[in-house]
């Protein structure tokens, strides 16, 4: 996702309601967020969904590296060679 220009990704929502479509065509062409604004203040922000579900994937997956790292702190680990052992003899897999 290139770099934000306020020029064109800060639109009104007066301007939404009548230049949807260039606005749409050009966020999904970009990528970049369009921020709305009402009264002159942000207000809400429009992202294409491929880039709102790359962010809702960086968010889960910083939520799983989050309980590794507390796992990690609090000293629940324990050596892969014994997970492995462990894992082989459970599931019957031979070598």
């Amino acid at each position: 996702m290139s770099q934000m220009s306020p020029s064109e990704d800060i639109r009104s929502v007066t301007d939404l309601k009548r230049n949807t479509r260039e606005i749409l065509d050009h966020l999904h062409a970009t990528g970049r967020p369009v921020i709305l604004t009402v009264n002159g203040r942000a207000d809400s922000v429009l992202l294409d969904v491929r880039v709102y579900e790359k962010h809702l994937q960086a968010g889960n997956l910083a939520k799983l590296i989050a309980t590794a790292e507390q796992d990690v702190e609090k000293g629940r680990t324990r050596p892969a060679r014994d997970f492995l052992k462990e894992f082989k003899r459970a599931k019957k897999i031979q070598g």
